[in-house]
């Protein structure tokens, strides 16, 4: 059984004006999401600033997300490292804790071979029991989830369940399916993709845009997996200008202005990411508003 079918958030991670990590705000917005149809809360991934977070920041905001939303929606932990050893101890304490799956990112910066990819992998499963998402974005890491080796993890490896696919890349998606079988989880990563990765068997997306649009982008999936694709376009394609203005500059910087302009203050970024640029704010706000997303 998939850990989730539909739109999961990539939650934002608050701050306080000290950087300190706002939980009180965090807890507002776990109960947002769980009452305005996210279908699950990927927490401490690149939209929540994971890469800016010490060990013990990253583990404590993780069981402070289960512990709020677990019996709710599940909760995905992102625990992927560019050093394997660890990936597997906050993999394993994440599941450990009791997260309902792992998300893990190819480990970037040391751009590993696909052989290094399928051991890396495979030594994080085999100590963390919990189902794994592989996370594909080479445009970040520098490093690509070929098929091939997407196929031969799903295939030798129990608890390795899923792939976030965010390459962009529809023929590659297509592959994947083609030599899994369709046996593999399949979420886009691309807020722009959903329908199309939807199409070639997906089950769901890992949103930016649900920070700021959960029902909306439930709804997406929801209508697909419902037989009117019609309408699942419609929604996809309404949600295109917003979608390109989330991603203006760097994720999370938008978004993080995004929800400030709803009235949702996640504080400030933490460098090397800087507060969007003027002209940049000016075009998200309008995208918002056309978007008919209420403002603050």
């Amino acid at each position: 059984m998939a850990i989730f079918t539909g739109a999961g958030v990539a939650i934002v991670t608050p701050f306080n004006k000290d950087e300190s990590i706002n939980y009180d705000r965090l807890d507002e917005l776990i109960d947002y999401h769980c009452s305005h149809g996210t279908d699950s809360i990927i927490i401490c991934g690149t939209t929540g600033e994971s890469a800016t977070m010490t060990e013990e920041e990253h583990i404590e905001c993780v069981k402070f997300t289960i512990d709020r939303a677990k019996g709710r929606i599940p909760v995905i932990a992102g625990t992927g490292s560019n050093c394997t050893k660890t990936a597997v101890e906050m993999s394993k304490e994440a599941a450990d804790y009791g997260a309902d799956g792992l998300l893990l990112v190819t480990p970037y910066y040391n751009k590993a071979t696909q052989n290094g990819l399928i051991e890396h992998y495979k030594a994080v499963a085999k100590e963390a029991k919990a189902p794994i998402i592989m996370y594909s974005v080479a445009s970040r890491t520098g490093c690509n989830i070929e098929p091939a080796t997407a196929a031969a993890l799903v295939k030798d490896v129990d608890n390795i369940v899923g792939i976030k696919e965010a390459s962009g890349n529809i023929a590659q998606v297509a592959k994947i399916m083609e030599m899994t079988d369709g046996k593999i989880d399949l979420y886009s990563g691309n807020d722009d993709q959903i329908v199309p990765l939807l199409s070639l068997g997906g089950i769901g997306v890992i949103s930016v845009l649900s920070n700021v649009a959960p029902q909306e982008t439930h709804d997406i999936c929801e209508k697909f997996f419902q037989g009117d694709i019609a309408v699942s376009r419609a929604l996809q394609l309404r949600a295109l200008p917003l979608v390109e203005q989330l991603f203006c500059e760097v994720n999370p910087i938008p978004v993080k202005r995004a929800m400030a302009l709803m009235g949702m203050d996640c504080g400030p970024l933490r460098m090397p990411l800087t507060q969007i640029s003027a002209e940049h704010e000016k075009t998200l706000e309008k995208a918002m508003r056309d978007f008919g997303i209420p403002m603050a």
